[in-house]
């Protein structure tokens, strides 16, 4: 199955709204660039007409204009490899393609080939959850990374000491790429599985929980994720805006999780809570 990426150049303050709206319509992947962003959903989820419903409410609003286009998995390695820069995360953490030098002088380095998954880093979303990470304590701990992408974030937990990982996301070839990216950074510790919350059934605790999705499937799942955590262990929430910290913060609330601190950039947070 491929992708379909819609491209849409709006004003800021406009985008935000649209990012809202389309990830109503099955869009769970976005990123952001000087004229826009770029939303994500995969080719059987994509309704054309819907987008076009959603952009004609806002006409007139501000210069707003869409298109959007397949992107096949043939295609993929051959786009990373043309975009994809080395990143240094808190100046402590390189994250890289396999083609890309080792850097020296930090205390961690991240292999990722992205495929047909995302989240190498780039993203406002992985650099705040990887810097949250870094003020985790992982050692000997047991470890959810929920909508785990290319399981960058389960690979840092692993190297910040985690005993055992578990990589979850509802994409196959996404789990067959953080399974691959696991064996690239000589990882041990990693299980990955294929489907979403409701695979965690008859799941033991975890000490830790990463969850970097997107605001809507936070919401919905977020119950199971607090049944999970033990009393005074963390869970560590990004993919929404800064205008969607009250309503996570209010559900995490509900569900028994303490408000802790936040990271933004660029208007995204990375949020961290603890169990009551």
């Amino acid at each position: 199955m491929d992708y379909i990426e819609l491209t849409v150049q709006a004003p800021r303050e406009l985008a935000e709204i649209l990012v809202a709206e389309l990830g109503e319509v099955g869009f769970d992947t976005f990123e952001d660039n000087d004229a826009g962003f770029c939303a994500y959903t995969t080719e059987d989820a994509f309704d054309r007409d819907a987008v076009a419903e959603i952009m004609s409410r806002y006409e007139g609003i501000g210069e707003l204009a869409f298109s959007d286009r397949i992107i096949t998995r043939q295609n993929w390695n051959a786009e990373w490899e043309k975009n994809f820069q080395p990143l240094i995360i808190a100046e402590r953490v390189s994250v890289r393609a396999p083609f890309h030098p080792k850097p020296a002088g930090l205390e961690y380095d991240i292999e990722i080939m992205p495929r047909m998954s995302f989240g190498t880093g780039h993203h406002e979303t992985t650099a705040l959850m990887i810097e949250n990470q870094l003020d985790i304590d992982h050692q000997g701990k047991r470890v959810l990374d929920m909508g785990c992408g290319t399981g960058i974030l389960a690979i840092m937990a692993e190297k910040l000491g985690a005993r055992q990982v578990l990589a979850v996301d509802v994409e196959p070839w996404t789990v067959e790429n953080a399974r691959d990216n696991a064996a690239e950074n000589h990882c041990r510790t990693i299980g990955c599985r294929l489907g979403g919350a409701e695979t965690l059934a008859d799941e033991a605790p975890f000490d830790l929980i990463l969850a970097n999705i997107n605001r809507n499937v936070l919401l919905e799942d977020m119950h199971e994720y607090a049944r999970l955590l033990p009393s005074g262990n963390p869970i560590l929430f990004s993919g929404f805006y800064e205008e969607d910290l009250a309503k996570i913060t209010a559900e995490a609330t509900r569900q028994g999780l303490r408000y802790e601190r936040h990271r933004t950039l660029r208007s995204w947070v990375s949020a961290i809570f603890t169990k009551l």
